[in-house]
């Protein structure tokens, strides 16, 4: 009587973690990308916050503090340029929207788009 092969063999263990492989190398790389935005929000959020007790909100102020903190916590992707400060309605309203292309294999890459907004009075 014949026996039946029990289990993955060799093959089947490549096709198996090939897929994890990839998606475990595509987190590796966008990890830095991802710490990068949450500073931008907590940044943001920062300003935001020591700025709702004054009375008058200047845009060229708020950049200013934004640079500060950008550089303190090593932020160089958006800049302060990139970050758009005007008037919405009665408030005034921080927007950072920015987009980060993370090469992947070869030509092949992965965009990612960040958007956040913060309302500043």
């Amino acid at each position: 009587m014949r026996k039946s092969q029990r289990g993955v063999t060799l093959i089947g263990w490549v096709i198996l973690l090939l897929p994890v492989g990839v998606i475990g190398y595509a987190l590796i790389l966008l990890t830095p990308k991802f710490l990068n935005y949450y500073n931008v929000v907590k940044a943001m959020n920062q300003e935001a916050a020591e700025i709702k007790d004054s009375p008058m909100v200047d845009p060229n102020l708020v950049r200013l503090g934004l640079a500060r903190r950008f550089d303190v916590e090593y932020i160089d992707k958006p800049t302060t340029k990139e970050i758009d400060v005007h008037r919405d309605g009665e408030h005034w309203v921080m927007v950072a929207d920015y987009e980060e292309l993370v090469p992947l294999v070869g030509n092949v890459s992965i965009l990612v788009q960040f958007n956040k907004q913060v309302t500043l009075q």
